[in-house]
């Protein structure tokens, strides 16, 4: 392969002569970019100002085409790193119209937005809304928890929200269907006393339903637990025919978990403990099982002894 050799002088007027077509390119590409071009961006609808008798439900995507004016770079970097900014729509014509021509707002929008990206117009101009009857219901706050306790520890009582319920508004399609409004989910690790938090409430997913308040308070009483073990006597049910029934042992030992500021004030009567006779005239069971048919929401049944009863018919 013919290599070709040039001289000092030569070589000179090579490295200038690239310099100047690379000085060129460069000069060319900012005259380029630094024009006024349009150019087509998506940007993200929100609504402001809903109609208040009416309830709506938007018949496009939540994002529009608009055009804009600006510069080469401004439409380079927008290509290169696409920013979807929001269209801010005042819905307050609905309570007359079905639909909204976005152009008769420019002015306001653009009021909100850097001056070098002002909207000139948009793809699609006209944004169509259905409706249908609106309606207002309370429903109460459902509270999503992931709680790990310490060992020994545990909820102590009921939990307290503040507010429990909420204001939901929106299409009676929609809100005839809901029956509760969950929380975002309480996660918490080693937890050994009282839980206070303020907790937002998971948002609306739907953009013609409106929900008020947008968080609550919560409490959870927690308590460390131990074992209690109390003798209850056992209750026959189901003795249609009045038959004089003897059951031994009378009483059962029952062994529960109960928080330490209730331990002195959980007696025998929060417990009820029952034997079902029908177990012995329709299944012909020798020996009744003892079911605890009553025990405070705050404690744990661990065991019973014995957990089943012997028993004498006198005819």
């Amino acid at each position: 392969m013919a290599i070709i050799k040039l001289s000092a002088t030569e070589r000179r007027r090579v490295s200038a002569f690239f310099t100047c077509l690379v000085l060129a390119i460069v000069a060319w590409v900012f005259t380029v970019l630094s024009n006024t071009y349009s150019y087509t961006v998506k940007e993200v609808l929100s609504f402001r100002n809903a109609p208040q008798k009416r309830a709506f439900h938007s018949l496009q995507s939540d994002t529009v085409s608009a055009v804009i004016n600006g510069s080469g770079w401004q439409m380079l970097f927008s290509k290169m790193h696409p920013d979807n900014t929001s269209v801010a729509v005042d819905l307050h014509t609905l309570e007359t119209k079905s639909y909204i021509v976005l152009s008769s707002q420019l002015p306001q929008i653009n009021s909100k937005r850097d001056p070098s990206q002002q909207i000139t117009s948009f793809v699609s101009d006209t944004l169509y809304f259905d409706f249908s009857n609106r309606k207002v219901k309370r429903l109460p706050i459902q509270l999503i928890t992931a709680i790990q306790y310490k060992h020994q520890f545990s909820q102590s009582g009921n939990v307290v929200l503040k507010p429990g319920y909420v204001i939901v508004n929106g299409p009676a399609n929609v809100i005839d269907k809901m029956t509760s409004w969950n929380t975002d989910t309480l996660k918490l690790d080693s937890v050994s006393e009282t839980v206070n938090k303020h907790l937002a409430l998971q948002p609306v997913k739907e953009g013609n339903v409106s929900v008020y308040p947008k968080s609550t308070d919560v409490t959870i009483p927690v308590d460390e637990f131990t074992e209690k073990t109390l003798e209850i006597p056992v209750k026959l049910i189901n003795n249609h025919n009045y038959d004089d029934v003897k059951i031994f042992p009378q009483k059962v030992k029952v062994t529960f978990t109960t928080s330490l500021t209730r331990y002195a004030q959980t007696t025998e009567d929060f417990f009820e403990a029952n034997a079902d006779l029908d177990l012995w005239k329709k299944r012909g069971y020798k020996a009744l099982p003892v079911v605890i048919f009553k025990s405070p929401a705050f404690t744990k049944i661990v065991k019973v002894e014995p957990q089943n009863i012997d028993f004498i018919i006198r005819k």
